[in-house]
């Protein structure tokens, strides 16, 4: 490949650099992966308005997500096993977020720990935060990422319970992988990538090993994982979160106006309209066609972010347009993180820059705080 010019480009290349069960695992939804697709697709439908002959010159994608001010309204996402893509991938990519002026979030989930990238950077990062039967590992997490000094926490709603992802399950995924024949062979048809992870020591979850009291061994932490997620999670626990925080917190999750109004009420600063990346409840509707009807019902109230299918600068773009305040990318960033390690998140970031840029002016707007509706066709 002579050129990188889109974010499928990064894809391709990720998925020729990274073992399968790890690409497997960005690239994937659940159960028939209808909502994964409808992401994507749906952004398609949504058409923009040609304007000519207005000024195009002085152009900015400057703006604020929760007051914190954003080279262009675009977070990574959080995502598990980021590590996992390309050695130590957590603290690369938050290195390039930093550098390029757009906040990076931790997953709970991650290989680097909360410490580990905060030794990388120096600016604030954003932490997500999974909420645990163990609560004291819980509050210890939200304690660490103060420590951290975090500038914003992103609270989880939507996996109480694990959805069914039938990739990982034939994949037989789990970090550091099993040393079964089939992922020997995986991992030995990918030689730069086992080269790089062996220059490591990073290559479980670190924010979990050594932290959480039942969790003694990587024997002990599979089992950990999948018992913890809290299935009575509960409107309730996000007022004690708050409290035991006392910095801005952003609640994710969110896919119906009845829900927004509920997070509205608590107080946080802001709500992502997401269904997980398709992840959770197959079936379930995109995050973009819902934007609306959520911007509607609580928009005056709490600012509204969104989070799934975004595969280009047209579609965060789309996105603003419809009344979000910022979005967030996680398979782009993850598709650079693989192809190309640090360099190849600051690519995928670069390219959906360009192209909200210039598909702003073809808009006829200079500035994206300018950005509403009117850009595009009924």
């Amino acid at each position: 490949m002579t050129q990188i010019l889109e974010i499928r480009d990064l894809k391709a290349l990720a998925k020729r650099r990274v073992p399968k069960l790890f690409f497997d695992y960005a690239d994937s939804g659940a159960w028939t992966e209808g909502t994964y697709r409808a992401n994507e697709e749906d952004f398609a439908k949504i058409k923009l308005r040609q304007r000519v002959l207005v000024d195009m010159s002085n152009r900015s994608l400057e703006t604020t997500m929760i007051g914190q001010k954003v080279s262009m309204p675009v977070a990574l996402a959080p995502t598990g096993l980021t590590g996992m893509q390309h050695a130590d991938g957590e603290m690369l990519a938050a290195q390039a977020a930093e550098v390029f002026g757009v906040p990076f979030t931790l997953s709970t989930m991650s290989i680097c720990s909360i410490e580990d990238v905060a030794s990388v950077t120096t600016k604030p990062f954003w932490f997500q935060l999974y909420v645990m039967r163990e609560r004291e590992f819980v509050l210890n997490l939200i304690d660490r990422a103060k420590a951290a000094k975090c500038s914003a926490l992103v609270l989880t709603l939507d996996l109480q319970i694990l959805g069914q992802r039938h990739k990982d399950l034939r994949n037989g995924l789990s970090a550091p992988p099993r040393m079964t024949p089939k992922h020997l062979w995986q991992m030995a048809t990918r030689p730069g990538w086992c080269m790089k992870m062996l220059g490591t020591n990073r290559r479980t979850f670190r924010n979990i090993v050594g932290h959480a009291k039942s969790v003694t061994d990587l024997s002990s932490l599979g089992a950990w994982t999948t018992e913890q997620f809290d299935p009575q999670l509960s409107w309730k626990d996000v007022e004690w979160i708050k409290e035991r925080w006392g910095g801005p917190l952003i609640l994710k999750g969110i896919l119906d106006p009845e829900d927004a109004k509920m997070a509205a009420k608590t107080g946080a600063d802001a709500i992502i309209v997401s269904n997980h990346g398709g992840r959770q409840l197959d079936g379930a509707p995109s995050s973009i066609s819902m934007l609306p009807r959520i911007v509607d019902a609580v928009g005056h109230q709490i600012e509204v972010h969104l989070d799934g299918g975004i595969r280009s600068g047209q579609d965060v773009l789309k996105a603003i347009a419809l009344g979000a305040q910022g979005t967030f990318i996680g398979r782009p960033f993850l598709y650079g993180l693989g192809a190309m390690g640090k360099e190849g998140v600051t690519l995928a970031l670069d390219i959906i820059r360009k192209e909200m840029d210039i598909t702003m002016a073809l808009c006829g707007k200079r500035s994206i705080t300018d950005v509403s509706r009117d850009i595009l066709t009924e």
